[in-house]
């Protein structure tokens, strides 16, 4: 039962970070030490169904739980405390480092890892100065091509979760699509519309499933062939994340204060990967 909650916990953690544009829930995986289980349940999922089933239920659920109970509550923090919330979520990033480290370790000197590292840290790093798509998607007067779209909308995004380092959260702002869906799930937890809701989220979902199993499998081919490689990627990934996560502070008035309690937040983040990665 303990292991079922720590897994709730975890994808509760995950669930938020897809909810924020520029944090991961693919690089909060790995910080928390489950992104190899994740891929292997989402890949190998008839393979070994009873097993996937109780990996995955219980980190879906948490993931689901925090994107019902919290898409307000996020929102509001970024809005009121944009500081402590981001370095909160810093350092859920930074606690996952040194279990990330291990993966890699005696491998710094041969010059592809690093290349690899830079080359990747690179790319993900020019994300964070892209804008959001300045037009949003309406659900007015759905037809069928816009149902179409918003499963391809889905399917990018999951891609871009299961990535480490690239939000999903982001790439849907980039199409015009963040604010539409976040509106619809707040407005199907107000019970609210629910019939429509429901048929607007459905093949969104449905495109999120299978971006999600797609990404897994290259990802897994990936670990399993160059598995060191793949991990200088992945750490390129994650650190330029941060850079990401930082420029969503934007025009943010910071003070000594705020730094203060957003490096105490910062801590308790860290804290809290490093516990729930070793577990």
């Amino acid at each position: 039962m303990k292991e079922k909650l720590i897994l709730v916990a975890k994808g509760f953690i995950i669930g938020i970070a897809n909810i924020i544009p520029g944090v991961s829930g693919g690089t909060l995986a790995i910080t928390l030490g489950i992104y190899e289980k994740l891929i292997e349940a989402i890949s190998h999922f008839l393979s070994n169904f009873k097993e996937n089933i109780k990996f995955l239920v219980p980190v879906g659920l948490g993931i689901i739980l925090s994107l019902l109970l919290l898409s307000n509550v996020i929102g509001y923090s970024l809005d009121h405390f944009p500081v402590p919330t981001v370095f909160f979520f810093i350092g859920l990033i930074l606690g996952g480092i040194p279990m990330l480290m291990k993966k890699v370790k005696g491998e710094y000197q041969k010059t592809s890892n690093l290349i690899i590292f830079l080359i990747m840290f690179v790319a993900v790093a020019s994300f964070a100065f892209l804008k959001s798509g300045s037009n949003v998607v309406s659900f007015e007067n759905m037809d069928l091509m816009k149902y179409i779209m918003l499963f391809v909308a889905g399917v990018i995004a999951a891609g871009t979760m299961v990535i480490p380092g690239i939000s999903g959260s982001f790439m849907l702002m980039l199409m015009g699509y963040y604010e539409p869906i976040i509106n619809t799930i707040r407005s199907l937890t107000h019970l609210e519309n629910i019939a429509g809701n429901i048929l607007i989220l459905f093949p969104f979902g449905i495109g999120v499933l299978i971006g999600i199993i797609l990404v897994a499998k290259i990802i897994e081919y990936l670990l399993k062939k160059f598995e060191i490689k793949t991990y200088f990627a992945i750490l390129g990934f994650v650190l330029a994340s941060i850079i990401s996560i930082l420029m969503g502070l934007g025009d943010t008035n910071i003070t000594v204060l705020n730094t203060i309690i957003g490096l105490l937040f910062g801590f308790i983040g860290f804290v809290i990967a490093y516990i729930l990665g070793e577990k």
